[in-house]
């Protein structure tokens, strides 16, 4: 770990793929970056979601897979290599009002930046029942990411279990019915609140069968899933159902409630980047890259697009002058005069 300077060229808040390939090109870019990785807690961890996974066979660059967590220390070896520096503390609160932007951290730190990249991810909603989180993070069988981990050897002609009855559900169902011998998709209704074409489209599925009014209380298994405990909403029952993997899919929460809304985020808490294909926000210098601002994708992949992406955008406001356009020499907000626009830095 190491210590954060008075004022930063860029701070990176995220140790993701998304921040540890920010910090990559931003090294590489001579600017210097500071990481703040995460202090961890019991969903999230330095690293983030490809912690809890054990094979990653798309991901490029590995023939034959490679571990989660050995593809983010190699990536994080890779940002230090160049000199990136970093520490294993949460970003708290942020001050986007004032040029350099100030940041606190969970250890006391305060740091001024010239240009910040969030990359903090989001959160998979999880179901909270006993087993469950065991399993997921010991690469048990139960993920939260089918399209991450769905083609895995361990999953391939096993009854599968989906929880949830969005659209992701769906999708998730009906990847899955390229690997399995049948796909159980475990519903607390009696109807689907997916798109009439996606629910459809799993409901047709020969491979897909649907337990209504159902909800797990248990996963079952002790080094790897081997059913789940269900109980019917309409009547009490409990009843057990045999599975070789378990995917939640009632959605992800993306971690920016330490923005307290400073930057402009959608309906579902994910950060706003306005202009197509570009990584800004609604904040002239930060910028936002991976599954904070991604609700679609969600993959390793592209988050590591992205933070290549916010690193350029970073790079490129600072060399043509975003900071003195946008914010003055004085740090105050620069006003166009009558017939001008102010420069947005991108």
């Amino acid at each position: 770990m190491s210590e954060v300077r008075e004022r930063e060229k860029v701070v990176i808040v995220g140790s993701g793929p998304a921040g540890w390939t920010a910090a990559i090109y931003a090294a590489r870019a001579q600017l210097e970056p500071f990481v703040f990785e995460g202090a961890g807690s019991r969903t999230m961890i330095p690293g983030g979601q490809l912690m809890f996974t054990t094979e990653v066979e798309n991901f490029p660059g590995f023939k034959n897979g490679i571990q989660g967590q050995e593809l983010m220390m190699e990536m994080r070896e890779q940002a230090l290599r160049f000199g990136t520096r970093s520490v294993w503390e949460d970003i708290v609160e942020v001050d986007f009002s004032t040029y350099p932007f100030l940041l606190r951290s969970s250890g006391g730190k305060e740091v001024r930046a010239d240009t910040v990249i969030v990359a903090t991810g989001a959160n998979a909603r999880w179901l909270g029942v006993p087993g469950e989180e065991r399993l997921a993070q010991s690469g048990g069988g139960v993920s939260a990411c089918a399209v991450c981990d769905g083609a895995l050897p361990a999953f391939r002609d096993k009854v599968l279990a989906v929880v949830g009855g969005g659209d992701s559900a769906m999708e998730d169902a009906l990847y899955l019915t390229k690997f399995a011998r049948e796909v159980l998709i475990i519903h607390r209704r009696d109807e689907f609140r997916a798109s009439k074409i996606m629910a459809e489209r799993a409901l047709a599925h020969p491979k897909i069968r649907v337990l209504w009014n159902k909800v797990v209380t248990e996963v079952l298994g002790d080094e790897y899933i081997t059913g789940l405990r269900l109980k019917d909403t309409v009547t009490g029952e409990e009843s057990e159902v045999e599975v070789g993997g378990l995917f939640v899919a009632i959605g992800h929460t993306p971690n920016t409630a330490f923005l307290n809304g400073q930057l402009e985020l959608n309906e579902q808490g994910y950060i706003v980047t306005p202009v197509p294909w570009r990584t800004v926000t609604s904040v002239p210098g930060v910028f936002a890259a991976g599954d904070v601002m991604d609700d679609y994708y969600r993959q390793a992949v592209t988050a590591a697009g992205t933070g290549c992406m916010a690193a350029l955008d970073a790079e490129r406001w600072l060399a043509h002058g975003g900071p003195e356009e946008t914010y003055g020499t004085t740090g105050e907000p620069v006003v166009a005069e009558a017939g001008t626009e102010a420069s947005e830095g991108s």
